[in-house]
């Protein structure tokens, strides 16, 4: 049985509380469709370095993410520029940056 999606916009709005309560700092860079728009999470650690998380779903209908920048941490104009080809293929995109000096991610869901 598929699990009933959580609109984005509360998801976005949740991540970002996660964020925040645990010491980080966390905003949209960019919204997209309010309801069902894929994402993007940026995840900078201060330092140069990134990390790229996109959004996918399984059979389930569970959301899952994928390292969209590899195992290893880019730079931070790499991030940017996976981030704005992105943006280029999908006009709903959300794409939510959160700043953590320790590269947390505060992302529940699967990670692959």
């Amino acid at each position: 049985m598929i699990e009933p999606r959580l609109k984005t916009s509360i998801w976005a709005s949740a991540l970002i509380r996660r964020a925040e309560i645990n010491g980080a700092s966390g905003f949209v860079a960019r919204k997209g469709e309010p309801d069902s728009g894929a994402v993007i999470v940026k995840i900078s650690l201060l330092d140069g370095t990134a990390r790229v998380w996109s959004s996918s779903y399984g059979i389930d209908g569970g959301r899952r993410w994928v390292k969209a920048t590899g195992d290893a941490l880019v730079s931070d104009a790499d991030a940017e520029a996976y981030v704005a080809r992105a943006r280029e293929r999908d006009s709903d995109l959300w794409v939510i940056e959160i700043e953590d000096k320790l590269g947390r991610d505060f992302l529940t869901e699967a990670k692959e």
